[in-house]
């Protein structure tokens, strides 16, 4: 779809902070896809619950979500309830006409469920089983491309849904790269709490501004945390042939224009934000 934007929105927004994003998605003329997380509100959820969230360190060395059948429905309220709905109703107050939805949604979005998950623990390896997380593996479009093509704005959330039926656990910027690859995205934006990939986590100059497709598995070791699986999104979206990704800082005023003017850390041939 030419000009098509997808834009995702990191699970660490603050709602009450959104106003001047929401302010600019509603504005924005080209046709756009919003995928978003909500790891912050379920967390928050899952706790006044008593169901706190329990991370782990998987086998490769990621921190993750062990997502029982329990967290699942926690999950169901944080992402396709509370965030989902209240951006659609910001977005709608300020006269986009968005629709909420999940990608386990007329199957927008099929995975594979791994139920068992191999973690390490204090050294030692264990698996945990009852997992409800899960891979991308197949988009289908069909109901993104009926809501574009009626001018609405598709406001998009985790979870997937396995082949066997089963609500699936999903990065959201995984989900977000397979979007934009099966929508034939022009950019796909990736908004974070950090000005983009830094070479010091702990210093917010040392900003990597340009990256190469082709150097970015050289960069995944700068990545910590978060950053890496953002960046692997970005490979992914680059590799299934959206032209530009852009990891941005979606704090503070009209992020979706400091990235126009090239801020955060552009990834695409040339080395720098398209002209």
């Amino acid at each position: 779809m030419t000009g098509l934007i997808v834009v995702k929105v990191g699970g660490s927004l603050e709602l009450d902070a959104a106003g001047p994003l929401l302010d600019e998605l509603a504005a924005l003329p080209a046709p756009l896809v919003v995928v978003h997380g909500a790891h912050r509100q379920l967390d928050r959820l899952a706790t006044l619950l008593g169901h706190p969230p329990r991370m782990v360190t998987s086998a490769r060395g990621e921190v993750t979500r062990y997502t029982d059948a329990q967290t699942m429905d926690h999950f169901l309220m944080a992402y396709c309830g509370l965030v989902n709905k209240r951006l659609v109703e910001g977005l709608r107050r300020r006269g986009a006409d968005a629709v909420g939805l999940s990608a386990l949604d007329g199957g927008i979005a099929v995975g594979r469920r791994r139920p068992d998950l191999r973690i390490v623990d204090r050294g030692r390896a264990r698996v945990l089983h009852d997992d409800h997380a899960g891979t991308v593996e197949e988009v289908d479009t069909s109901l993104l491309r009926l809501l574009l093509d009626s001018g609405r704005l598709p406001v998009l959330t985790p979870p997937a849904i396995s082949r066997e039926g089963v609500a699936l656990n999903v990065d959201g910027d995984r989900l977000a790269a397979e979007v934009a690859v099966a929508l034939e995205a022009e950019r796909l934006v990736i908004l974070m709490d950090t000005p983009g990939l830094l070479r010091d986590p702990a210093d917010p100059t040392s900003l990597v501004e340009r990256i190469e497709p082709a150097a970015l598995e050289d960069h995944l070791p700068l990545a910590r945390g978060r950053a890496r699986v953002k960046l692997r999104a970005a490979q992914r979206a680059i590799a299934g042939g959206v032209r530009a990704v852009v990891l941005g800082d979606g704090r503070g005023e009209r992020p979706l224009a400091r990235c126009d003017r090239g801020g955060g850390t552009w990834v695409t041939a040339g080395g720098g934000p398209p002209r």
